[in-house]
């Protein structure tokens, strides 16, 4: 029987099946934050349980931990050092040898982290507790979010008990132009499918565009695909996916690589395999993009006017729409470019990497802040920051009047004193928009590394052609 690339690594995957719609499924690698498990650890101390296989983990702290350029050390309030110290002593007692901790060089975004290790390898299942794991989609693995129970199953049995998802392909024919990125056409997909386009299903994305973009751009891809309720999103892969673990894996043998090569000519779809949704895009005609409301597929082009509550034919997306606009105070018919900002903000795991740093850099070179806007830019491990300062980018941003961060989720869920005041509006790269995301009463509006540097320059939401 014809098979999606879906249910062939979940087959491959599968201990022992449950029932019709339930499995056992085995789990190839697993990471952890500090801050969604603590009570995971807490459980296999209580039931006197070992975790099975120390070297599938890793843990680093990324959260809770302050991105201050100039500070004495990384953590300096007591709750949070708490929680940093609590994530070591577990690994420790449980003898799992990959922690990187605040002063780690490897510290950083655990989505980030994870692929610049060369940790994802096309057809693993990756699991965390953070709902942004499918981004390891881009790879080719089937990456998804789970629950803190769920993490003290994993840890103590290397297995998962897994209810089956429908399936969906989206295909994205045509290519980007050059004024649009990754970014606006994963807002595009998700103002076409909606945040219940996808719900209980895993995606896989296909089409031209997909194959035309690269590894870091599959990853904005998949990291945004759960905003419409996704289960997972997957990119089948190719020889860009096995160059870029070649690249970050380097413990990989030849003959491992030769191995991974010839595994990754079975992992894709069958042609006749049934999908439960099928959608297709036209990743030509996507411009730049900006969200207007409080859920991520609240999304317009920037030559679009704000849409009318009325213009929404479904209930729910009608009264979503009301009570966006009241919370974002913007009236519809009006257009949202040149909409004043008091905050930028580039980083999170959807768009801290190298290449979003660069795009956003390319845009920012010889220009300056607008007077009245703070912008920060964190990038998304300590290994980026590095990098990008060989190459210069840290003084772009410094002399661009942007404040240059050391890594960590940061402003994108507002830990720490990384909080916006209320009525304060932002142009974030960030993954969501929802009331009180980036602090009670701000207003976020999701867009590209590109199109927040132009709204730094500008004052306002503009994309990057306004600069010309």
């Amino acid at each position: 029987m014809a098979k999606t690339l879906y249910q062939k690594i979940v087959d491959s995957h599968t201990v022992k099946v449950i029932d019709s719609n339930t499995v056992l499924l085995y789990c190839d690698i697993h990471f952890a934050n500090e801050y969604t498990s603590p009570q995971a650890f807490a459980g296999l101390i209580e039931r006197k349980i070992d975790v099975l296989s120390p070297d599938s983990h890793l843990c680093v702290v990324d959260h809770i931990i302050p991105t201050h350029d100039e500070t004495p050390r990384r953590i300096y309030d007591e709750a949070s050092l708490i929680q940093a110290q609590t994530l070591e002593s577990n690994c420790k007692r449980f003898g799992i040898a990959a922690f990187y901790g605040p002063n780690n060089p490897l510290q950083g975004i655990e989505h980030v982290v994870m692929e610049e290790q060369g940790l994802v390898r096309p057809g693993m299942v990756v699991i965390c507790g953070d709902s942004h794991t499918t981004t390891h989609g881009a790879i080719g693995a089937l990456g998804f979010g789970i629950g803190t129970s769920e993490i003290e199953h994993i840890l103590a049995t290397q297995t998962l008990v897994y209810r089956m998802a429908g399936t969906m392909r989206i295909t994205i024919n045509g290519k980007l132009t050059a004024e649009a990125s990754a970014k606006d056409l994963v807002l595009a997909v998700l103002r076409k499918i909606s945040a219940r386009g996808a719900l209980g299903l895993v995606v896989e994305y296909t089409g031209e565009a997909v194959q035309t973009l690269s590894v870091e751009e599959r990853m904005v891809l998949c990291n945004l695909t759960v905003e419409a309720g996704a289960r997972g999103a997957i990119v089948a892969p190719d020889e860009k996916s096995l160059q870029w673990v070649f690249d970050h894996a380097k413990n990989l043998s030849t003959s491992d690589q030769e191995a991974m090569r010839a595994y990754v000519k079975e992992l894709y779809s069958d042609p006749q395999a049934h999908f439960d949704k099928e959608v297709s895009l036209d990743a030509s005609a996507v411009k730049p993009m900006v969200t207007w409301g409080t859920s991520p597929d609240q999304a317009i082009g920037f030559d679009e006017k704000i849409p009318s509550p009325d213009s929404f034919c479904d209930p729910v997306a009608k009264e979503a729409a009301q009570r966006a606009l009241h919370y974002q105070d913007l009236k519809a018919g009006d257009f949202i470019r040149k909409t004043p900002i008091q905050h930028v903000f580039i980083g999170s795991c959807t768009n801290s990497r190298l290449c979003d740093l660069e795009a956003a850099a390319r845009v920012l070179k010889g220009r300056h802040v607008a007077p009245g806007v703070r912008a920060q830019v964190v990038p998304g491990s300590m290994l980026i920051r590095r990098q990008a300062e060989e190459l210069g980018l840290d003084k772009i941003f410094k002399d661009a009047g942007f404040e240059w961060r050391k890594s960590g989720c940061s402003l994108c869920l507002a830990m720490n004193d990384d909080i916006l005041e209320a009525g304060v509006r932002c142009a974030s790269t960030t993954n969501r928009n929802f009331e009180g995301r980036q602090g009670r009463g701000s207003h976020t509006h999701l867009v590209s590394p590109e199109t927040a540097a132009a709204s730094a320059v500008m004052g306002y939401l503009c994309p990057k052609s306004e600069l010309e």
